[in-house]
């Protein structure tokens, strides 16, 4: 369950909040003012999303790696070009050209 605690809160209460956050899996949004500063998650859920975070700059390492020779503009013409393929395929989106 997400939670949202003021600052105060958490100084007053930091052990009840941990144990919640621990046992029971419950997230805190700690706010001041009204605006969101911070979240205390589970670790386990951190961890997945350190995981996760990493896994997908992975993923952009290796295709700018196997990418690099390609210029921005030469991406960008590829990209226009693909695009351009897709809706003239697609049924209804055929657009007259002169």
């Amino acid at each position: 369950m997400r939670k949202r605690v003021s600052t105060i809160q958490v100084r007053d209460k930091l052990g009840e909040i941990l144990d919640q956050t621990y046992y029971r899996g419950d997230e805190f949004v700690i706010e001041r003012k009204g605006k969101a500063l911070a979240v205390i998650v589970p670790f386990e859920e951190y961890e997945r999303w350190q995981l996760r975070r990493e896994e997908s700059f992975a993923i952009y390492d290796r295709l700018w790696e196997a990418n690099r020779e390609f210029t921005p503009e030469q991406v960008e013409k590829d990209v226009a070009e693909a695009v351009k393929a897709v809706r003239e395929k697609k049924p209804g989106h055929e657009r007259s050209r002169p």
